[in-house]
């Protein structure tokens, strides 16, 4: 399918690895211009020279406003028509074991640097009367999932936020909205099986095949699929979808919204 965006540049944060790496590898087969945004230096060399021109490599931590300020003065200069908002989450807990400390590294981890980027682009979008924005979260915010209490919490914060910009900002060619992924083959699925696993006191493999057992599909999902709907969400294709969450979970969710 042809996106319609052959030289247009994205940011794409959390780019090395999962659903980010898999974002950005569909939008530069589309003939698009990445910058790509992950701590690791040497994965961010390694996919840097896989793609050569196609990609703009920053390292740095994007939950830090330090962090956050320099890589949209970056994709404001880039004059990027979208932004696929991405990184890790908080650690397995369930809500006794937490304490006010991880409420608060859970806030700045998943939802304060979400807000302060959305502000830095918004602006250039608005001057543009063009963008999009794709924030990846998790399809607990459809349904909790057991030992993600932090987790849950604060992306639904995210849910709430995107919601509301996305009717605040209608009518300015900017569009908001959010992929939900399920349980799918990623490092962020591996820990919350160690969870389960440490919980029961059983091996990683036995708590992997107890949580397949779970699944409808009896599958883990492959990231290749929200990576495939991410890119187009940040197409011009996507003009008349606007505060959507796409849950993308197997079939694990129950309700009926």
């Amino acid at each position: 399918m042809n996106l319609n965006i052959r030289n247009s540049t994205f940011l794409v944060t959390g780019v090395t690895s999962g659903f980010g790496k898999s974002t950005a590898e569909h939008l530069m087969a589309e003939g698009a211009k990445v910058i790509g945004v992950a701590r690791s230096q040497s994965d961010l060399n390694k996919m840097a020279q896989l793609h050569k021109d196609k990609m703009i490599p920053f390292c740095g931590d994007i939950t830090e406003i330090d962090t956050v300020v320099k890589v949209a003065r970056i994709a404001v200069a880039s004059d990027i028509s979208g932004a696929f908002i991405n990184a890790g989450g908080p650690p397995a807990m369930k809500f006794e074991e937490t304490d006010l400390d991880d409420w608060d590294k859970a806030y700045h981890q998943l939802l304060r640097w979400k807000v302060a980027l959305t502000r830095a682009l918004l602006p250039h979008f608005k001057t543009k009367q063009y963008g999009r924005i794709v924030y990846l979260e998790s399809a607990s915010v459809k349904q909790p999932i057991d030992n993600l209490v932090l987790s849950t919490s604060l992306r639904l914060s995210v849910v709430g936020m995107m919601k509301t910009v996305s009717q605040e900002l209608a009518g300015h060619g900017i569009t908001f909205n959010m992929i939900a992924p399920g349980s799918h083959n990623t490092p962020a699925i591996d820990r919350l099986i160690q969870k389960q696993a440490d919980v029961r006191k059983i091996s990683f493999q036995e708590s992997k095949s107890r949580f397949l057992e779970k699944q409808p599909s009896k599958s883990m999902g492959n990231p290749e699929g929200p990576g495939s709907l991410a890119a187009w969400l940040l197409s011009p294709l996507s003009e008349f979808v606007n505060g959507q969450v796409y849950a993308i979970e197997g079939g694990t969710v129950k309700g009926t919204l």
